[in-house]
């Protein structure tokens, strides 16, 4: 009853397409069908080819993905593999990895050991994601080939999968799933002309246009409101603008000129939801190792001749709050850095990639992180990645041992918390940040769950009130791998950064203990750190976090 209770208020957010074309696809499958003879456009000068500067991940024999090493034996649906650990083999990411071009004939056995161990139709190779992202792979491989270099093999095996991928565009998932079947569907109708092609072109294209408006917030942040996915959506804006230069197609360059705002304000919602070491934050699925970073997608821009927005420099405490994606900022001169989740967990009708972590943050310290979510280590369904997704895998309030978003089954979540009452307010020496969310008035108390972060120079206080009846409430704070805690007592602790400054941190409505937890800084890793799990006295407790700049 409670997994058929969870369904419903999963699927009541969905769009009634969404679940036509679950039964359509369900009811039909794709199927081969008799293609027209492949044309080729004319080779182009300057075709995107390894643009995104990754290590390549396997010497054909032995592959890592997911901080998973393992060997290929040939067989490309193995079911000893994990299926994500097959998906990213079936990418086939390593034809435009870096140093690619000294290992030609390596991708081309690959090209041809996939073509042979994967009829049509069968296996992971074939599902619409996985064709997403191989033909894009392909296609960029094989337009900066001599055209007598590319086997007509290669080509009809191509053309058979731009046509399975028409045949199951994904707008049961839609987000950044259809945002991927649309660039592939550009790309292959731009190496490929004639008939097929040209169709794949406009669709591709027609569902572009569509997407880019959905997704893309006008503050630029992707809607789903992941670190990680919103560099690989960027890096998506950034290939699109590569084609669109390299090959002189009316369709593309008309469309130039947006695409370089949307990456630019992409760009700049990024930076500002980094930490001060350059790397993302933890909100929603994110972890290290997996999208392309600021640095990578900043060189992107510079080979393509897109101008890169300026940091922002800061003299003072200084806040920001970016609308309509929901986050918060708060700079201080010294390489200090609150970021504030009092965000929308995504889009309704699509929060796969949501975790319960309405109105949590992370803190940054002399340059250094301190306050963390725990990250994500794994995909698919099970106890560790519901944890993951938890509340208490966050920096934030629970209620009653419940989270403040129904998250279940892996990529699922049934009712969410709302943030209401969001704003930034401004004094000349502080600046705050607050919002309250609904996410626990499903629960017999009827909980409103509200904070406050008041920033100064060298202090940080974190006001939490909890309007409603409860049994029990815990506020979590999760601390990086690096740092270390002693308790002063039952309310004060000392953190100890690597760089070795202190911090304090301090409760008021609320006692607190030392508790082992883990870090999940990238697929397949998990570090261990501490948390401070702090129970609630009453309906209001108050956290400090004080430091000396001397």
């Amino acid at each position: 009853m409670k997994r058929l209770t969870l369904l419903f208020n999963t699927i009541r957010y969905l769009k009634v397409s969404q679940l036509a074309y679950q039964v359509y696809y369900r009811v039909r499958k794709p199927r081969l069908k008799g293609l027209r003879e492949p044309v080729l456009r004319k080779r182009l000068k300057n075709w995107p080819g390894s643009a995104f500067q990754n290590p390549a991940t396997g010497d054909g024999e032995t592959f890592v993905f997911l901080g998973e090493c393992a060997r290929f034996d040939g067989s490309w649906n193995n079911p000893a593999f994990p299926k994500l650990w097959l998906y990213n083999l079936h990418y086939q990411d390593d034809l435009n990895a870096r140093g690619a071009e000294s290992r030609f004939e390596l991708c081309v056995r690959m090209v041809n050991s996939w073509i042979e161990g994967n009829p049509p139709l069968q296996g992971n190779g074939w599902e619409p994601y996985c064709l997403s992202l191989r033909t894009v792979n392909w296609v960029k491989f094989f337009g900066r080939l001599q055209p007598n270099e590319v086997k007509s093999l290669w080509v009809r095996s191509l053309v058979q999968q731009a046509d399975a991928l028409e045949q199951q565009l994904e707008f049961h998932i839609l987000a950044n799933h259809l945002f991927a079947n649309a660039k592939a569907l550009v790309f292959v109708g731009t190496y490929l002309g004639g008939t097929d092609g040209d169709r794949w072109l406009r669709k591709g294209m027609a569902l572009l246009d569509r997407e880019i408006h959905e997704q893309f917030l006008s503050d630029g942040a992707h809607y789903e409101r992941s670190p990680m996915y919103q560099g690989t959506l960027l890096w998506d804006l950034a290939d699109l603008i590569a084609l669109g230069q390299s090959t002189g197609l009316p369709e593309l360059k008309q469309r130039l000129g947006d695409w370089e705002k949307r990456l630019q304000r992409g760009l700049k919602w990024l930076k500002a939801v980094n930490h001060p070491d350059g790397s993302i934050s933890f909100f929603n699925d994110a972890t290290l190792g997996i999208a392309p970073t600021v640095e990578d997608l900043e060189r992107y821009m510079a080979v393509l001749g897109v101008s890169v927005p300026p940091t922002d420099k800061t003299s003072a405490v200084t806040g920001k709050l970016m609308q309509p994606s929901g986050y918060g900022v708060v700079e201080w001169p010294e390489s200090h850095r609150l970021l504030v989740d009092l965000a929308p967990v995504g889009p309704d009708y699509q929060p796969g990639h949501a975790h319960a972590d309405t109105l949590s943050c992370e803190l940054s310290l002399f340059g250094q992180r301190v306050l963390v979510n725990s990250g994500i280590s794994q995909y698919g369904e099970g106890p560790e990645r519901q944890r993951q997704r938890s509340t208490a895998a966050h920096n934030t309030v629970e209620v009653d041992g419940e989270d403040s978003s129904e998250v279940w089954a892996g990529f699922r979540v049934a009712r969410r918390a709302k943030p209401f009452g969001v704003e930034l307010s401004e004094s000349d020496d502080s600046v705050a940040l607050s919002g309250s969310h609904d996410g626990y008035r499903r629960l017999a108390g009827k909980v409103t769950h509200s904070r406050r972060w008041k920033a100064s120079d060298g202090l940080l206080e974190i006001t939490d009130m909890l309007d409603g009846s409860f049994k029990e409430a815990v506020a979590h704070w999760h601390l990086h791998p690096d740092v270390n805690v002693h308790a002063v007592d039952d309310y004060s602790f000392c953190l100890h950064l690597p760089g070795q400054q202190a911090v304090r941190l301090e409760m008021d409505g609320g006692s607190a203990e030392i508790v082992k937890s883990d870090w999940h800084s990238g697929f397949g890793v998990s570090k261990p750190s501490f948390k401070l799990k702090v129970a609630f006295s009453g309906p209001k407790l108050i956290t400090r976090i004080s430091w000396s700049s001397v």
